[in-house]
């Protein structure tokens, strides 16, 4: 994989990563948080309508959450524009490390707050980032 399709790959992963940033932050406003509490009730599968993301620490958390979604998003954008152009190999191991690092304890937690199907969309952000990274290295 050439390095310009490699950028580009990390590129689409940071701006779904925003979008998801932005996607969690809507559970914090009430009259937009339905998509997301649809999708913790499939996140928490069966889907019975059984989870509420309208409690205030809940709306907190997806607030913060969100944020740091976003944020870590456009870092991984800048790193891809920025500075995997001079040295890839730096901005390669920032990427993958800071997924990897994320992974696992998103991941672990998910499973131990009885999410483990959340898993399922943590490996997809995990491929999205580390594969393109990994087959540039080895091109």
């Amino acid at each position: 994989m050439t390095h310009e399709m490699t950028m580009r790959w990390l590129k689409i992963g940071s701006g779904i990563t925003m979008f998801f940033g932005v996607f969690v932050a809507t559970a914090a406003f009430p009259p937009i948080s339905g998509l997301m509490q649809f999708s913790a009730d499939l996140i928490f599968f069966p889907v019975d309508g059984m989870q509420d993301v309208s409690a205030p620490e809940t709306r907190l958390v997806s607030a913060i959450g969100g944020g740091v979604m976003f944020g870590w998003g456009l870092m991984m954008w800048m790193l891809a524009s920025r500075l995997y152009p001079k040295d890839p190999a730096l901005a390669g191991s920032i990427i993958v490390t800071s997924i990897i690092g994320w992974f696992v304890l998103d991941t672990g937690a998910s499973i131990l707050a009885g999410a483990p199907l959340n898993a399922l969309g943590n490996l997809s952000f995990l491929l999205i980032f580390c594969v393109p990274i990994w087959m540039s290295r080895r091109a």
